[in-house]
């Protein structure tokens, strides 16, 4: 009886003119990415975040995933590009945004509100359906797809960070898959801002953020925050720095008051 690597052998001569490399599995592949600003987090992901991928930022309330996303469109729209921010519970402060170097003439900002357009009940008759409003998570993820499948976009944020994890785990695996796509297909970077991962495998990077230090002064004025952030997963990166990565990387952000005052 032959052995596996004769068989092997056998099978790639078989197969070697119609289908090169038939059992070969293919290379790491090297991504294109685009830097948040924040150089601590930019080693930690070999140079930003990916283009064409979903990448998630994760973490409690006040635990810097906001400030990455606000920093990484601030890149982005200070070179001309256009961006966008799904704000799932209209909870986005443009003035906090503008302070932190975004240029919101380059900035789409979806509002999702409760007064929202009807959609219709199909699990009933034609002659039978009434309409149930949009919620407002129905709204984001609407939104994103349309905002997605459209193209023109650098950098998609879907701010979900005020949904409950119980929420955000029913979106359909199916949907994030079509993100993923579309994404691929235009070459936007697709940012979500949660309390948990919700993306799971269609997610090229994962990052976990928690607070560690509020720096203030005279115990009543916030100067600054500190935050940790952890690679829990990363897709793409290139082979030989793989063991030079940090594991994690900590970093300070100022206040939006005290950035405005420097300025």
């Amino acid at each position: 009886m032959p052995s596996s690597a004769a068989l092997r052998q056998q099978i790639e001569s078989t197969f070697q003119h119609r289908y090169p490399s038939v059992l070969t599995p293919s290379p790491r592949t090297i991504r294109e990415v685009v830097p948040t600003g924040i150089a601590s987090v930019d080693e930690l992901l070999n140079g930003g975040i990916p283009v064409g991928a979903i990448t998630e930022l994760t973490g409690p309330a006040s635990s810097g995933r906001t400030s990455i996303a606000l920093s990484a469109l601030a890149q982005r729209t200070r070179e001309g590009s256009v961006c966008a921010w799904i704000d799932a519970k209209d909870s986005l402060d443009p003035e906090s945004a503008a302070a932190s170097g975004v240029s919101l003439n380059h900035l789409l900002w979806v509002r999702c509100t409760d007064n929202a357009l009807a959609k219709p009940d199909r699990s009933k008759p034609a002659n039978a359906r009434d309409t149930q409003p949009w919620t407002r998570l129905d709204q984001a993820l609407r939104a994103t797809d349309l905002l997605l499948q459209s193209g023109g976009f650098s950098v998609i944020v879907l701010d979900l960070a005020d949904e409950s994890i119980e929420h955000g785990r029913r979106i359909p695996l199916a949907t994030w898959f079509r993100y993923r796509q579309a994404a691929d297909r235009t070459r936007c970077s697709l940012l979500v801002l949660g309390k948990a991962p919700f993306a799971q495998s269609s997610a090229a990077v994962v990052l976990v953020c928690q607070q560690a230090e509020v720096n203030s002064s005279s115990g009543t004025v916030i100067r600054s925050f500190s935050y940790k952030v952890h690679r829990q997963r990363e897709r793409f990166s290139p082979i030989t720095s793989i063991d030079r990565k940090p594991p994690a990387s900590t970093w300070t952000s100022q206040t939006a008051w005290e950035a405005a005052r420097r300025a």
